[in-house]
């Protein structure tokens, strides 16, 4: 949802316009983004491992284990559009609340 209208976006739509300096800029701002995937993806990683083991004894999830790896992979949607050059809108480096949805 978009923070100020809360109407929802199409995060992948085409853009026709690109900008030539944003491109050189997203290479620097990529690799930060791309520092955090691999810290917060290890994590993550970690989260799942410790998952498997309450579902196997418990048999059930961990709600703290699971919103941490659904906010992994929120990010992971959200700053993708950017990192494939779909759009010159820049994301927050940082991970910030964003709500996925799936239409059927």
């Amino acid at each position: 949802m978009d923070e100020e209208s809360g109407e929802l976006k199409q995060l992948f739509a085409y853009e026709r316009d690109a900008s030539r300096l944003e491109l050189f800029i997203r290479i620097v701002y990529t690799i930060a983004i791309y520092i955090v995937l691999v810290v917060y993806g290890f994590i993550a990683e970690i989260c799942m491992a410790i998952q498997w083991f309450v579902i196997l004894i418990l048999g059930r999830r961990s709600e703290g284990l699971a919103l941490f790896v659904k906010g992994y992979l929120e990010y992971v949607v959200h700053v993708i559009g950017y990192v494939y050059w779909m759009t010159d809108k820049r994301p927050g480096i940082m991970p910030k609340k964003v709500e996925i949805y799936e239409k059927e």
